[in-house]
């Protein structure tokens, strides 16, 4: 007990502070002290608008009423992303979230389809998975509990929100558990003698809050785990060389699309994401193959209605700190890495990392084996999904621009080349320990992209063809079945979750 944390410091507000302000404040016992250091002077990036599945067993584990959340958020439903031109010109697909048909004993349901895709005697994969057809249509519903041998159930589902509407929403909830928020700009950083460990930050009115454990939740410039303790960042540029975006929020054309969309560009990608009051938007892009001035010229020509602000210019280069957690700084959010929003995997890493935190949780003996193993969980995650994002652009068919030969033509990780391997023989998938994309994740993304198979599980001729395609034709009406039953997405909104009238 004489060892217990007192104090503890987060630095930076925005989604990852709050997130992690909330979590804390909710989860630790009594006798922790939980401070929050933030600058109204200084803005957050504000991307990260999209989510995945996770966001809703942390949203949980806060005691949140999900609609409440969605009305204060301006939030909609989310059931996939939508990928154009990806692939190739003309090349639409979505990665949706949940299952792929029904997985059998001896192998997976894609490897049935893939036979009969193979003899071109099946439908395209999307039309196998509610969470992939349902966006098609526009429609939504939340899983049924009284339903659960129904595709239905099967309905994996997250949101788009606005996040600074959700930081704000975070941090009525932290206030509300006793933590502290402490107006201000940070001027200076005090070291302890010996070990070197944070002792205090320096306010500008010349405060010192000192503290035992200080979280860096201060977006990219990683104010105290880069700019005090000098940690060291690994540059991942030459595989994701996007390293420029140009956001901008504008008027909604009235569809309430339930999925995300990203539209490949020249030089790299266009993001939408719908909200209940607006759309967010963003053109992701290499600085070393466009201009911003070009890359703004696409963005503006192809938003949906009248832009809402002026565009932002938002530079970054993707990669992660050498370590996430550095003495007594743990970096949370931007601060520790950054992953392009490709696949909505900002927030699912503030999310990941505030729970590892709470796992390995220190006393002050800050015992170097549970230090390690934080940042050995924190890069492998990092690795997978680093990889997960290079195989949308390594496996391409463009011929358009310099930017889609760099990616198709760049060298990647082995473990890249083995996923293509394995998948280019029988079609095989293995997913690695607990990463967070699964099989139908990755199957979703190679197919997408026009990797093709050039056999399947040897285990699937256990079946005549002509019981497979019953099986498999039996999936795909069933959820063609569900989705026309469904409402449309704007209608369950509007009946479960309407957010009040503002200012886009």
């Amino acid at each position: 007990m004489n060892g217990q944390l007192e104090d503890i410091v987060i630095v930076g507000g925005g989604t990852a502070g709050w997130m992690t302000a909330a979590a804390l404040s909710r989860l630790l016992p009594a006798g922790h002290r939980i401070r929050l250091v933030e600058s109204d002077a200084i803005s957050t990036i504000g991307v990260g608008e999209a989510t995945i599945p996770s966001i809703r067993a942390f949203n949980h584990l806060l005691g949140l009423d999900e609609n409440e959340f969605m009305r204060q958020t301006q939030a909609t439903f989310k059931l996939g992303i939508e990928f154009r031109n990806w692939g190739g010109e003309g090349d639409n697909y979505i990665h949706g979230f949940g299952q792929i048909g029904r997985d059998q004993v001896l192998a997976k349901f894609y490897q049935y389809w893939l036979k009969l895709y193979q003899l071109g005697e099946a439908d395209d994969l999307g039309a196998y998975s509610i969470n992939t057809l349902a966006p098609r249509h526009g429609k939504f519903m939340r899983p049924p509990d009284d339903m659960p041998n129904s595709p239905l159930a099967d309905i994996a589902y997250a949101f788009h929100f606005d996040a600074g509407l959700y930081a704000k929403f975070l941090r009525g909830v932290s206030e509300a558990q006793g933590v502290k928020r402490i107006e201000g700009r940070i001027v200076n950083t005090e070291l302890r003698g010996g070990d070197g460990f944070i002792e205090a930050v320096v306010m500008e009115n010349g405060e010192k809050i000192k503290g035992d454990l200080f979280i860096d939740c201060s977006g990219l410039s990683g104010l105290l785990i880069e700019k005090t303790l000098q940690t060291g960042f690994e540059d991942w540029s030459a595989l994701l060389p996007a390293d420029s975006a140009i956001a901008v929020p504008c008027v909604s054309d009235g569809s309430l699309a339930p999925y995300t969309r990203s539209t490949a560009h020249r030089s790299g990608w266009q993001w939408r994401i719908p909200l209940q009051h607006r759309t967010g938007n963003g053109h992701v892009f290499s600085s070393k193959f466009m201009s911003a001035d070009e890359a703004q010229a696409i963005l503006m020509a192809n938003l949906e209605g009248e832009a809402l602000a002026e565009p932002r210019l938002i530079r970054f280069t993707t990669g992660k700190r050498k370590k996430a957690w550095n003495r007594n700084c743990v970096a949370i959010g931007l601060a520790g890495g950054f992953m392009e929003p490709l696949e909505s995997t900002s927030i699912h890493m503030v999310q990941t990392a505030i729970m590892r935190l709470i796992a390995l949780f220190p006393d002050r003996s800050f015992r170097q084996a549970d230090v390690d193993m934080f940042n050995a969980q924190s890069d492998d995650e990092y690795e997978r999904i680093r990889d997960f994002l290079i195989m949308h652009y390594h496996v391409n068919r463009r011929t358009d621009s310099p930017f889609w030969t760099y990616c198709r033509d760049m060298a990647v990780p082995d473990s890249v080349r083995e996923r293509i391997a394995l998948y280019q023989g029988h079609g095989r998938i293995f997913r690695k320990g607990d990463e967070l994309f699964a099989d139908a994740s990755w199957l979703q993304i190679m197919h997408g992209q026009g990797l093709r198979a050039q056999s399947y599980h040897p285990l699937v001729d256990q079946r005549s063809k002509d019981d497979i395609a019953a099986f498999v034709g039996a999936v795909h009406k069933t959820i063609a079945a569900c989705v026309e039953a469904m409402p449309s997405h704007a209608e369950y909104v509007a009946a479960m979750c309407p957010a009040p009238k503002m200012a886009a």
